[in-house]
């Protein structure tokens, strides 16, 4: 049996971890040490296309060469492993449904490389455990964008109509009468004159000041939609032969 010292073990985190056959797994997430002080025992993988989900798959006898890392099970079955919560510890409990899936025991950590017990052998048993994959999808939030305020000056011409007022001269006359005869009498009785008048009028003048109009401000909605995920999943199908009449069904 091959013995792991935790340093070297660690060092795999992170790294992708690859089948017997050389098909990718997926990411290692951390390692799972023996309870008991054996060293460490167990990979946290997060399988590629399985939503996140993370599958556990035995230290034992993995090798790291030419910056791989090699687990000695088969894809399908580290994938099909009993899932347990990747919460950084198992439980004796957990433990046990790993160490049967993968037909180990525990008190040796030693495997034979034949498929785990999984009732797909012949196990003593009379019936046969189908199993398939399903998609377990979740989402995560990330960047889609970024919407900002932006604000610049733009010129344009404005009509306005402004009533002005102005001043004219108006000739008017008005006979003698016994109110006004007094002045009409007063001064030379013939002579040259001139009277002026000051006429006004009123001019436009145009002033400018600025004016808050509103407030604009930036806000976000959630709009759900709908999207279609397609991913390839495997089926088990059962099938029997009857060696009596010689017919597969």
């Amino acid at each position: 049996m091959t013995t792991y010292e935790t340093k070297q073990v660690v060092g795999w985190i992170g790294q992708t971890a690859y089948d017997t056959n050389g098909d990718e797994i997926g990411r290692v997430e951390t390692i799972y040490e023996d309870d008991d002080g054996a060293g460490p025992e167990w990979f946290a993988i997060s399988t590629t296309g399985t939503g996140g989900h993370v599958s556990f798959a035995p230290v034992q006898g993995a090798t790291f060469d030419g910056g791989r890392l090699r687990l000695r099970w088969d894809n399908g079955i580290i994938r099909d492993a009993p899932r347990c919560p990747a919460d950084g510890h198992l439980s004796p409990e957990e433990e046990a449904r790993l160490y049967e899936y993968y037909g180990m025991d525990r008190s040796s950590a030693t495997t034979d490389t034949s498929t785990p017990s999984t009732g797909r052998t012949d196990s003593g048993d009379d019936a046969m455990t189908r199993s398939e994959e399903e998609l377990d999808v979740d989402t995560r939030s990330r960047e889609a964008g970024r919407a900002r305020l932006r604000k610049w000056v733009e010129t344009e011409q404005v009509n306005v109509t402004v009533p002005v007022r102005r001043e004219v001269a108006r000739l008017v006359t008005e006979p003698i009468t016994d109110s006004n005869i007094g002045k009409a009498m007063d001064g030379p009785e013939i002579t040259d004159n001139e009277y002026d008048v000051v006429l006004t009028e009123e001019e436009v003048v145009v002033d400018k000041k600025v004016v808050p109009k509103e407030r604009v401000r930036l806000e976000k909605d959630v709009v759900e939609e709908q999207r279609q995920v397609t991913e390839e999943v495997r089926k088990e199908r059962i099938g029997f032969e009857d060696d009596a009449s010689n017919a597969r069904k």
